[in-house]
């Protein structure tokens, strides 16, 4: 409708402006005739909507609520339509108030609830969820709709982290030690390491990844050793490592660790050496070893028959008694020639053990 208006000159030409209601308006706008003011009649009208949380954060599994809020001077029920934001969108769910209006996408079903307000619950979330989601919500009376955006993250949480090292035990000057902070869960993770419980940063020694993910010391000090552990965060947790000692022996250390070796078995097999002594089998045993070769069968001696009558042939029992009692391959006489032969050999093993204790 439209309403006529006192004509104005061209020298008085102004614009004027009237508030009919929030989104209504007129203008008086000046021509070089006649002007006139126009307004459409009855209230123009529009869905305000509030979205309290633009960003929520959920884990991979859970729930999550995209809550959003609205006013309208309209008794009708809204049409809500939501959307995933993809380079082309995807339409998650669509409802007239609380009913869905079509069939949901696979992915979708029994995961969707929509609420009287607009808010849209997500069960089960997975991490394909994740993404930036835009709502509209229109009724028929109203012009303008309401629209809002809200962005999902969806993580997966975090497992407990470990650090792994080759070795925790390393030697002083050591070069390129690296620790490993690994976990077998998580998502778009962040990571922190510590020493003796405190902030470990980058230093001239101590050097980390890009990712933060792995400690490498370029050259171990004695003041390396101490307690080390590792944090992981995401969005929805965080974890700490147990704690790992890392221990540094100084090189000097070694040599005194193997001097003090050889010394205490240098000492054991002195005190073997003092205490032992040769039982009468054992004797017997070395003797018959160094006589067996010598005493032959007769028949196979061509001295033998230059032996006729001679002593050694009229007291034959030492041969007949080893024979009979210990043999050369009897079990008791192999153990004993074993034994003797370890003692006969202890003063060259002491010898270098002894070499090897003072260098």
């Amino acid at each position: 409708m439209c309403h006529r208006t006192l004509a104005l000159t061209p020298q008085k030409t102004k614009e004027v402006w009237y508030n009919l209601t929030s989104r209504s308006q007129a203008m008086l706008e000046s021509n070089t005739g006649t002007s006139f003011l126009c307004f459409s009649p009855g209230e123009v009208s529009a869905v305000n909507m509030t979205v309290p949380n633009s960003l929520i954060r959920g884990s991979a599994g859970g729930e999550a609520v995209l809550s959003v809020c609205y006013s309208s001077f309209s008794l009708d029920l809204p049409v809500i339509k939501w959307q995933l934001r993809r380079e082309k969108s995807i339409t998650v769910v669509q409802s007239i108030g609380t009913d869905i209006i079509g069939t949901l996408r696979p992915e979708y079903r029994d995961r969707i609830l929509v609420f009287e307000n607009g808010t849209l619950l997500l069960h089960n979330l997975r991490l394909s969820d994740d993404g930036k989601y835009d709502v509209e919500i229109s009724i028929t009376d109203d012009t303008f709709p309401g629209e809002g955006s809200i962005t999902l993250t969806v993580d997966e949480p975090i497992s407990r982290p470990y650090i792994d090292m080759e070795s925790t035990s390393v030697l002083e000057l050591s070069e390129n030690i690296i620790l490993n902070c690994s976990h077998d869960n998580g998502t778009r993770t962040t990571y922190r390491w510590f020493k003796g419980g405190k902030p470990q940063t980058n230093e001239t020694r101590f050097v980390l990844s890009p990712d933060q993910k792995l400690l490498t010391i370029r050259r171990v000090l004695m003041a390396d050793d101490d307690i080390y552990s590792c944090a992981v965060e995401n969005p929805v947790g965080n974890m700490t490592s147990l704690p790992i000692r890392l221990t540094v022996y100084r090189r000097s250390s070694l040599y005194i660790i193997l001097s003090t070796g050889g010394i205490f078995l240098l000492i054991t097999l002195v005190t073997v050496c003092a205490c032992w002594t040769p039982s009468k089998n054992v004797r017997e045993c070395i003797e018959l070893d160094w006589i067996h070769p010598v005493l032959q069968d007769p028949s196979m001696d061509d001295s033998s028959s230059n032996s006729i009558g001679s002593p050694e042939l009229d007291n034959p029992p030492c041969y007949t008694s080893y024979t009979s009692s210990l043999t050369p391959g009897s079990p008791a006489c192999s153990s004993h020639k074993l034994s003797y032969w370890i003692i006969l050999q202890i003063p060259t093993y002491c010898k270098s053990a002894w070499t090897m204790g003072t260098n």
